[in-house]
């Protein structure tokens, strides 16, 4: 189940005074530094990814700045909510931004082109009447960290549902928002003894034990059925989720499967290697595991069609 209502955790204190965080996901370890234990502390819904010391993939050092002013930087998106990004000679810029917290942005984070070290800047004058409302790697950065670090590396994240039966065969079952990746969770879990990486967001690499094998890692962000698990599973096959009448299963060729997930794929669109990347692990991704597009009623008969399934 969610794993979310964890309680916090104090960051370690290092002999030089400074406080470190780590927590993992996807496969992608990332090392939260500063010097007060409060602001390299995890969001409660990344405390069931908290880490041991160890290397890290990314270093994100807190700082806290007296004003951040507008970036004469590059846009090269905006979300029409929460954040932009920019670019310049050094790397990338998010601003993230909301109207309790003035014109300028709340926090803003620097980080180089490899997406490995990262500066978070938070803005001192926005949190001036709301000193309890400063968390640094609440939610939307936490994933934007993730999506971006898994350009530079073989793995992709999905839109879609994990699920571990007891025998350790996982499937993942893919959808964009109302397709049914809750809904079948939920049947799921109701007949079976599963676990659930997760109802909405998974994480899809290469197993690093058997290369020609890929395996699925839970990731903090859920959907509707609430779970969001650390765990990860050898990924068995993927089933491409479509509301229709009966229980249907077709095998897609590969062009076909990597044309599905790329639509229900998390990548960054701004630039074009990041897409090249994407496109060439989908399709190492298709060669090594079955999709299929699954036409299914949201009824038990849906789950005993999975059940029966030899590829």
């Amino acid at each position: 189940m969610n794993q979310n209502l964890a309680l916090p955790v104090v960051p370690s204190t290092e002999p030089d005074g400074v406080f470190r965080s780590r927590f993992s996901i996807g496969g992608v370890s990332v090392e939260v530094l500063s010097s007060s234990g409060q602001d390299s502390r995890l969001v409660p819904s990344l405390e069931p990814f908290r880490v041991e010391a160890g290397p890290s993939d990314v270093s994100i050092r807190v700082e806290w700045s007296s004003a951040l002013e507008l970036l004469p930087s590059r846009k090269l998106f905006d979300s029409g909510t929460t954040w932009r990004l920019y670019e310049d000679s050094g790397g990338f810029s998010f601003d993230f931004n909301a109207p309790v917290f003035g014109q300028q942005p709340y926090k803003r984070l620097f980080i180089d082109r490899g997406f490995r070290n990262a500066t978070l800047q938070m803005n001192r004058a926005a949190f001036e009447e709301f000193p309890c409302e400063s968390e640094p790697l609440e939610y939307p950065l936490d994933e934007l960290l993730i999506m971006h670090r898994l350009t530079q590396e073989k793995a992709i994240e999905l839109h879609s549902a994990g699920i571990v039966r007891a025998d350790g065969i996982g499937n993942l079952f893919v959808g964009h928002s109302g397709a049914g990746k809750s809904t079948t969770t939920r049947l799921w879990t109701h007949l079976e003894d599963v676990e659930v990486l997760s109802d909405d967001r998974i994480i899809v690499r290469r197993d690093q034990s058997d290369p020609s094998r890929m395996r699925m890692y839970g990731t903090p962000w859920h959907g509707e059925a609430m779970y969001a698990l650390p765990g990860s599973a050898l990924l068995a096959r993927i089933m491409i989720l479509q509301h229709g009448k009966g229980n249907r299963l077709t095998r897609l060729s590969a062009s076909e499967a990597v044309a599905e997930l790329f639509a229900r794929s998390f990548v960054p669109f701004h630039r074009h290697e990041y897409v090249d990347s994407a496109l060439q692990f989908l399709q190492e991704l298709v060669e090594a595991v079955p999709v299929y597009r699954f036409e299914f009623e949201p009824d038990e008969r849906a789950v005993h069609t999975i059940r029966n399934l030899h590829d």
